[in-house]
């Protein structure tokens, strides 16, 4: 039996060449960041330049990225300083947004009382732009929008330009959860200033456990964790020196083969597309994701015509790993939130999967999903 591998937007392999790196660093970087002995300046010299270097990828400051346990974390950190630090007092989102955002939101309104106002989203789960601009236009108060970037379910691209704009024009703070952008998608905050993204390493073939916020330089940070002054005060905690290494790596290998890899799995996504429109009938798309002007090239959501109970464990019995919604609802009944968001009750019931995919992926693990598929549905 093979092992295909097609749920990435979940986690990504680590490279050979980053698990050489982190092997590296913690057979012979030891020291603590924090000490002032020259072991200890060795490991502190070595997360700087990390620091440095993967802010350049966004055309950022070193000192406005801040390292994290990932993601969630990084989330998290940005939406309760806004709040807290910042005086926000209305976030305008999205129901569709990874729980990172909307669960943070939940206990922020539940602490501190604030307003959340719902931008309208179309079938497909695309944001009305249209919307957004009154939401802000409307309110008054001190205000941050918090938008992902790509969809984590559905693969929907927002325009994180348009959004911008908006945001400068109406006194808004911009917040938006790029952890299935990074590494994937060239993100330039010159070009297109955003006040706050996260990045988790192991969405790009990095180690799990580490991330980082960017936050734009002149906003200060009151932090979640307490107990030191690490990441200049915005983090207390010994910083993960191999992780962080690895995950330097990891956002290097991506973006110098960025270009190549993308229409390479592009081409690999438009022919599983293909293929499943030839050999099933009823099939569709959900959200955007089949659109590739307005999907990430690594995802595709796809709606089967009616319900199929067991259509995940058998996948997974014939060694294909695939995803019928986020990762990180895994051990829940509730389903997708994002699909009963956007689908009718109908459709809603009807079985859905989250391929997704990376350049570790072949058009022959295609077939053989196609193969299988055309199996375990007849």
């Amino acid at each position: 039996m093979k092992n295909i591998y097609l749920d990435n937007a979940a986690t990504t392999p680590i490279l050979p060449e980053i698990i050489d790196t982190i092997s590296t660093t913690m057979a012979t970087v030891y020291g603590n960041p924090s000490s002032t002995h020259q072991i200890g300046r060795k490991a502190r010299a070595l997360v700087e330049t990390a620091r440095k270097n993967i802010a350049k990828y966004f055309n950022a400051s070193a000192n406005e990225i801040v390292f994290t346990a990932g993601g969630s974390e990084a989330d998290n950190l940005i939406l309760r300083n806004a709040v807290v630090n910042l005086g926000v007092t209305t976030i305008i989102s999205s129901k569709i947004e990874h729980h990172a955002v909307l669960h943070t939101i939940e206990n922020l309104v539940k602490e501190f009382d604030i307003v959340v106002k719902w931008v309208d989203l179309n079938e497909k789960g695309e944001i009305n732009y249209t919307h957004l601009e009154e939401l802000l236009q409307k309110d008054t108060s001190k205000k941050m929008v918090s938008l992902m970037y790509i969809n984590n379910e559905i693969g929907n691209i927002l325009n994180l330009k348009l959004v911008s704009d908006l945001c400068l024009q109406n006194k808004a703070l911009f917040h938006s959860d790029t952890v299935q952008g990074v590494g994937h998608f060239k993100i330039d905050i010159q070009k297109t200033p955003i006040d706050f993204f996260v990045a988790s390493a192991h969405k790009f073939h990095g180690p799990k456990g580490v991330g980082f916020a960017y936050i734009k330089k002149g906003y200060g940070i009151f932090p979640i964790l307490h107990g030191g002054e690490q990441e200049r005060g915005a983090r207390a905690g010994t910083e993960n020196v191999h992780s962080i290494l690895g995950m330097e790596k990891a956002l290097q290998i991506a973006y110098t083969n960025l270009d190549k890899e993308v229409i390479y799995l592009q081409n690999l996504k438009n022919y599983f597309v293909k293929e499943l429109k030839s050999n099933f009938q009823g099939i569709e798309f959900n959200g955007a994701s089949e659109d590739e002007f307005k999907s990430s090239y690594i995802i595709l959501n796809v709606r089967f015509p009616k319900e199929y109970a067991m259509l995940l464990f058998n996948l997974d019995m014939k060694g294909i790993a695939v995803s019928g919604g986020s990762a990180c609802q895994s051990g829940s009944h509730k389903g997708s939130h994002v699909l009963h968001t956007i689908l009718s009750k109908n459709d809603a019931l009807k079985t859905s999967v989250r391929f997704s995919f990376s350049k570790l992926n072949t058009k022959e693990e295609i077939d053989y999903v196609i193969k299988n598929l055309k199996e375990i549905l007849k």
